[in-house]
């Protein structure tokens, strides 16, 4: 532990135990935690961000969405709306958050709606959506008030939470043994050739929290897709020198990644969600343009891309080269048969025949 941790570690005690007295209020029932009788998937992390909640959630979707009838609820984070919203084809970023916009515009024939409170949220879709079969909660792990059928909590394979320390010395919203309330726990961004002894390693050190179901998920990159018309015209060519723009939690692997397909990598990295702006653009376009390279590109997030959408910003990168690149996630060997088949068997609780769409009867909000 360094001397900024060792500073900050009295605080991260005082905020600990804060967030642990709040959770034994839940558990007392001193809190009120609503279960609902309908089915409501949450993902989420004990940490601030960074672990892939966003690609496992659009995973969820993929899995489920040719079978039931899907909805996502999420906070709508940096959203400059308040309330209940839902995404339609002329939302925005400042409408409804990057992450949803995301969602709704790869998935558009599913529900995306945004909502501070989860719980009001759920009973907005039961009531304007009655066709609706199943709601995945993004980023509710600590939102107490609304308790999932199936709770599924996410670590970032490269920053374990068992290795964590509370904030503000490290990321932790909560201690660790929070993650006994997960269902499901999934260790993310872990490498595609994954060593069976580092997983017995991982599995081994989380046998004290007792969580019935752990896999371990990948991530694998796309092929990149033109994020403006410039881009779309042009032919593209291995790049010689990348200059990579994001605003998320964690851009490392990312990074790493594009080091492989080009001989310079530029990174220019914000917090995550950050809101570019004109001026911040502007140094980057001008960096980009004064650097000498025979083939070069500007590379960003899918969930950055979103943001770049900005009439005042998309004007400003309209002549250049750029492209996002897409992600998704996969499990390894039977931890893709395995995790699927938890879910659907949690679906097939509520809905025994999957074979035919129902729609929802006699439910109670």
């Amino acid at each position: 532990m360094n001397v900024i941790r060792i500073i900050l570690f009295p605080f991260s005690l005082l905020y600990g135990c804060i967030t642990h007295l709040r959770n034994k209020f839940f558990d007392w029932g001193i809190l009120p935690s609503k279960s609902f009788d309908h089915p409501v998937i949450g993902v989420g992390n004990l940490s601030t961000g960074g672990t892939g909640k966003t690609p496992h959630i659009e995973y969820l979707t993929q899995l489920l969405k040719n079978r039931f009838k899907v909805a996502t609820l999420s906070r709508g984070y940096k959203r400059k709306t308040r309330g209940y919203q839902v995404a339609n084809a002329r939302s925005t970023v400042s409408q409804i958050g990057d992450e949803p916009l995301q969602i709704f515009l790869k998935h558009p024939e599913i529900h995306v709606a945004v909502c501070a409170s989860r719980r009001k949220g759920i009973k907005r879709i039961l009531h304007e959506k009655p066709s609706n079969q199943v709601i995945l909660l993004d980023d509710a792990f600590q939102h107490r008030y609304v308790k999932p059928g199936l709770n599924i909590l996410l670590t970032d394979y490269h920053k374990i939470f068992t290795h964590n320390y509370m904030l503000p010395t490290g990321n932790l919203r909560e201690f660790r043994r929070g993650a006994q309330r997960a269902d499901a726990l999934i260790v993310t961004k872990t490498p595609s050739v994954f060593s069976p002894l580092d997983k017995k390693l991982i599995l081994t050190e989380l046998e004290k929290y007792k969580i019935k179901n752990i896999f371990f998920s990948y991530i694998k990159y796309g092929n990149w897709v033109p994020v403006t018309n410039y881009a779309r015209t042009e032919k593209l060519q291995k790049a010689k020198t990348i200059f990579l723009i994001t605003g998320i939690a964690n851009p490392t692997p990312l990074a790493e990644h594009l080091k492989r397909l080009c001989s310079e990598l530029k990174v220019f990295s914000f917090a995550d969600h950050h809101q570019f702006s004109v001026k911040e653009l502007d140094a980057f376009v001008n960096s980009f343009r004064e650097t000498y390279s025979g083939n070069k590109v500007i590379i960003t997030t899918e969930k950055d891309s979103m943001r770049l959408r900005k009439p005042e910003l998309s004007n400003i990168i309209k002549n250049l080269p750029v492209y996002y690149v897409p992600i998704e996630v996969d499990f390894h060997e039977q931890d893709k048969v395995r995790f699927n088949k938890m879910v659907l068997d949690y679906m097939e609780s509520f809905y025994p025949s999957t074979n035919v769409v129902k729609t929802r009867k006699n439910i109670r909000v």
